[in-house]
C-alpha cells in the first residue's frame, strides 16, 4: 500500500508541476513568492520580530504580524481591512511620497515602527496614526492618536519614546504620547514652503525620504525648511480615464535652479521657536544627510552642487558654533551614503569612503582626526548593518568575492584581522540587525529559490529560528511553475574596455542546444543598480521567467557604469552616458549572435526607465542588430531629467553641452529601425511624459512606424494591478509579432 500511494503521490507532482504559467497567475493571488514577509525588524529587547505579509486574496494590501522568539509562533497583530475597512483615501502628498519610495501599488499597513522600549508599535493607516501595545491583544491593543484632523504622514517615534512626531499639510507637528495632545511645531508652510519633508530630488535621487530628524534624548527636533519657489514649474497634463488635471510641478531640470533649504532645530512644544543652523554662504548645495551626534550637536551633511565634495559638519545647537569634521571629494562624484555612525563606548565615529577605489570603513576621532581604516577588502562594502561595540565588530553587507552575491561580513572594529563571512550559502542575504547587533534577521533567495526568513545569532551566524521556511514544496504557489525554465545562468565575458562583464540568462524548459532561440535582452545599464544578481526577482524577474516560458532566452547583462563593481567601473560612464553602456551592451549582443543557440536575426531589447532609455540607444546604434525594441518610461533627453542625478553623471547642459548632445535619444533618432513599442505612464512625475512626446514627434516627423501604449494615471511605475496586467501582455503580443513570426 505505501508503495502505491508513493506512486500515486509522484504521478500527482508530475502533473501539477507541469502547468503552464499564465500572464494571468503571474499577478494573481497568493503571490509566486510564497508568504515571505517583508519589512522585518527586530525588537530592541529581541523578544520577537515583526513584519508586513499581504493578504492570500490580495497579496498588495498588507497587515502586520509579530513572530515571538521565546515560543516560536507566529501571529496576526493588525488586520488593515478590519481597521480601515472602507479603504484609503490617499493625499496628494502620501500619493507622491509612495511613488518616491515606489511603494504607490501597495495599501493597508505599508511603514510602522517599534517604540524605543519596545512594546509599542507606531503605524499609519488611512491617514490617521495607531499604536499598537504588544502586552494586549485585539482592539484594546490599538490606540489611535489621530482623528480627522488631516493626513499624517511620516510618522516617528522619539527615542525616549514620550512624542510622536508627523508632517500634516506641510508642517511639522508631535503629539504628547502620554496626554494625546498635539502640536503645531511649525506655521509658515505655502504652496512653495514646507517643513520637515524632503524637496523631490532628495526624496527621489538622494534616498533621503524624510525631512525631520529627532535628537536622542527628545528634546528637540532638527528639521529642513524647503522653499521651492526658485524652482522652475513644470506644467504637465495628468490625464487619467475620467478627467484630465494640470499640475504644476516644481520640477528642477539640469542646470535650472534648486530649492532653498534651511536647517532648524525646534523643541516640541506650544510656542516654541525654531533656532537656525547655519549651511554656509555658498546657497546652491544639497542637504544630503542629518542626524545628532548626541543631544546637543547636529551632524549634518553638505554637498556641493557639482557633487565633487562632500562635508561632514558637526553644528553644536546651544553654542551655535559648529566645525566640519572631514570632506570627501572626487574627480567625477562622491557617493551618498548612511554608514555615519556615532559609537557610544568613545569619542569616535564610523564612516564610509571610496576613497581607494571601492567604498571601505574608517574610524575617525570626533575632531575628525582619521584613527584607522576598519575594512580593506578586496570587494566594496554595501551598507554598515549593526555595530556591537563590545565585542569590538561591525557588520556590513558586501558582494565577497562573487560580485553578483550578497553576504553579512564581520569587521573588527580596530581594523585587525580578515573579514569573516557570518553568512556563507550562495545567493543574496538581506538583512536587519538588532539595535545591540547580537541577532538578525536574514532574507535568503537565490536567482531560482523564493525568499526564506531566519533568525540568527550574529557573532557566529547561528541560526536561531526559522520564521518562514517558504519551502517550494505541493503547497507552494510557485511549485506548479517551478520548471517552466532551466535555472538561471550566470557568467562573465570580456567588455571593449577590458573589464569582466556579468550575464544572466535563462532559458526555457526543454532547452536543446541544436536549435536555435529568439533572445530578448532585458537591460537598465544605468548607475546604481545592479541587474544580474543571484536574487529572486518577484516583479520582472518573474516576468523573464514567463518570457522564457513562451520560449525565448532571457539575457541580461551589468555593463560599466553599473553598481557594487568600484567606484572606477562607475566612473567610466562621467560626462558621457549613453556610449560605453551602448558599447558594452552590444558586446553581449555579439558573444549572443556567435552561440549556436541563438538565432541572431530574431533578438529583441527591452528595458524600463534608464532601460528604456538604452533600448533607445542600443537601435540608434546598432539599428540592425535588433528585431524589436520595447522602451518602458524611458528618458530620451537628459537635459529634460533633475538635477541631483543628471548633474552628478554629466554636469549642466551648459558645461557638458558635447556629453548631453551625444547621449540624447532625440539627436540619434532618425537611426531608429527596428520595430519599436514605447510605452509611459500620462501622470509619470519623475521621467516626464514630455521626454516621450518629443520622441514620438521625431519619429511621426520621418515617418516612422512605431507601436504605442500609455496608461492614463500611472505614474512612472505602471503600479495598478491590471494596467501591470496589461503591460505585460502588450509586450508579450509585441514581442510574439516581431520575434517569432510565421515561418515561410
Amino acid at each position: 500500500m505505501r508503495t502505491i500511494l508513493l506512486l500515486l503521490a509522484l504521478m500527482t507532482t508530475t502533473t501539477v508541476s507541469a502547468e503552464k504559467l499564465t500572464l494571468e497567475r503571474l499577478l494573481g493571488d497568493p503571490a509566486l513568492s510564497g508568504a515571505a514577509p517583508r519589512t522585518l525588524k527586530v525588537a530592541p529587547d529581541g523578544a520577537r520580530v515583526t513584519f508586513l505579509r499581504g493578504k492570500a486574496d490580495n497579496q498588495a494590501q498588507l497587515d502586520l504580524w509579530e513572530y515571538d522568539v521565546a515560543s516560536g509562533k507566529t501571529r496576526l497583530l493588525v488586520d488593515s481591512k478590519l481597521l480601515s475597512p472602507q479603504g484609503e483615501q490617499l493625499s496628494d502628498a502620501e500619493k507622491a511620497r509612495r511613488e518616491r519610495a515606489r511603494l504607490l501599488a501597495l495599501s493597508g499597513i505599508i511603514e510602522y515602527q517599534f517604540s524605543p522600549d519596545g512594546k509599542q508599535l507606531l503605524f499609519p493607516l488611512n491617514g490617521e496614526l495607531y499604536l499598537y501595545d504588544l502586552r494586549k491583544s485585539g482592539s484594546a491593543a490599538v490606540r489611535q492618536l489621530t482623528h480627522g484632523e488631516g493626513f499624517a504622514t511620516d510618522p516617528k517615534v522619539s527615542p525616549k519614546g514620550g512624542f510622536v512626531a508627523f508632517v500634516r499639510d506641510q508642517e511639522l507637528w508631535a503629539i504628547e504620547v502620554a496626554s494625546g495632545k498635539a502640536m503645531r511645531l511649525t506655521h509658515d508652510a505655502s504652496d512653495t514652503v514646507m517643513n520637515g519633508m524632503p524637496e523631490f530630488v532628495a526624496d527621489e535621487e538622494m534616498d533621503r525620504h524624510t525631512g525631520y530628524w529627532w535628537a536622542p534624548d527628545d528634546s528637540a527636533i532638527a528639521f529642513a525648511r524647503v522653499d521651492e519657489s526658485p524652482v522652475p514649474i513644470q506644467r504637465r497634463f495628468e490625464i487619467y480615464a475620467d478627467r484630465t488635471e494640470v499640475v504644476e510641478q516644481r520640477y528642477p531640470a539640469a542646470g535650472q535652479p534648486n530649492v532653498h533649504i534651511r536647517l532648524g532645530v525646534v523643541a516640541p512644544r506650544e510656542g516654541a521657536k525654531a533656532a537656525w543652523i547655519d549651511l554656509g554662504s555658498d546657497e546652491d548645495i544639497y542637504l544630503a544627510r542629518v542626524g545628532w551626534a548626541d543631544a546637543t550637536h547636529v551632524a549634518f551633511q553638505r554637498q556641493s552642487r557639482d557633487q565633487k565634495r562632500l562635508e561632514l559638519v558637526l553644528a553644536d545647537v546651544a553654542a551655535g558654533t559648529q566645525r566640519t569634521l572631514l570632506t570627501e571629494t572626487a574627480d567625477t562624484w562622491v557617493n551618498l551614503h548612511d554608514d555615519l555612525h556615532f559609537l557610544a563606548g568613545q569619542r569616535a565615529f564610523l564612516w564610509s569612503s571610496e576613497r581607494s577605489g571601492t567604498r571601505q570603513l574608517y574610524l575617525y576621532d570626533l575632531d575628525g582626526k582619521l584613527m584607522h581604516q576598519v575594512s580593506n577588502a578586496a570587494w566594496p562594502i554595501d551598507a554598515v548593518l549593526g555595530i556591537d561595540e563590545k565585542r569590538g565588530v561591525v557588520y556590513a553587507a558586501a558582494p565577497g568575492p562573487e560580485a553578483v552575491q550578497k553576504h553579512v561580513f564581520a569587521y573588527a572594529l580596530d581594523g585587525q584581522g580578515e573579514p569573516r563571512a557570518i553568512t556563507t550559502r550562495a545567493g543574496f542575504h538581506d538583512t536587519v540587525f538588532a539595535d545591540d547587533a547580537s541577532v538578525f534577521v536574514d532574507t535568503y533567495s537565490d536567482a531560482d529559490l523564493p525568499p526564506q526568513v531566519r533568525l540568527h545569532r550574529a557573532h557566529d551566524g547561528k541560526q536561531l529560528a526559522v520564521l518562514e521556511a517558504n519551502e517550494v514544496d505541493a503547497r507552494h504557489p510557485w511549485f506548479p511553475y517551478r520548471d517552466e525554465t532551466l535555472p538561471a545562468e550566470f557568467g562573465t565575458l570580456q567588455g571593449p574596455g577590458g573589464d569582466t562583464l556579468h550575464w544572466r540568462a535563462i532559458k526555457p524548459r526543454g532547452f536543446d542546444a541544436t536549435k536555435q532561440y529568439p533572445v530578448l535582452v532585458r537591460v537598465y545599464g544605468g548607475p546604481h543598480v545592479q541587474l544580474v544578481q543571484r536574487v529572486w526577482d518577484a516583479r520582472w524577474g518573474l516576468f523573464d521567467r514567463w518570457l522564457a516560458g513562451q520560449g525565448y532566452v532571457v539575457f541580461s547583462l551589468d555593463n560599466r557604469g553599473s553598481a557594487r563593481r568600484g567606484k572606477a567601473f562607475e566612473d567610466a560612464i562621467f560626462r558621457r552616458m549613453g556610449t560605453l553602456e551602448v558599447d558594452d551592451q552590444l558586446a553581449g549582443v555579439d558573444w549572443l549572435a556567435k552561440q549556436p543557440w541563438v538565432d541572431a536575426q530574431r533578438i529583441g531589447v527591452f528595458g524600463w526607465s534608464y532601460g528604456g532609455y538604452m533600448t533607445l540607444r542600443l537601435i540608434e546604434a546598432a539599428p540592425t542588430r535588433f528585431a524589436a525594441a520595447v522602451a518602458g518610461a524611458p528618458v530620451t533627453d537628459w537635459a529634460l531629467y533633475d538635477t541631483h542625478y543628471t548633474e552628478r553623471y554629466m554636469g549642466t547642459p551648459a558645461n557638458n553641452a558635447a556629453g548631453y548632445e551625444g547621449g540624447s535619444v532625440l539627436v540619434a533618432a532618425g537611426k531608429i529601425a527596428s520595430p519599436l513599442l514605447l510605452i509611459h505612464g500620462m501622470a509619470d512625475d519623475n521621467v516626464l511624459f514630455t521626454n516621450s512626446t518629443k520622441l514620438m514627434t521625431l519619429l511621426q516627423q520621418r515617418g516612422q512606424p512605431f507601436e504605442l501604449m500609455t496608461y492614463p494615471g500611472e505614474k512612472h511605475g505602471v503600479a495598478t494591478p491590471t494596467m501591470r496586467s496589461h503591460n505585460y501582455a502588450t509586450i508579450a503580443r509585441f514581442l510574439a509579432r516581431a520575434l517569432r513570426p510565421a515561418e515561410t
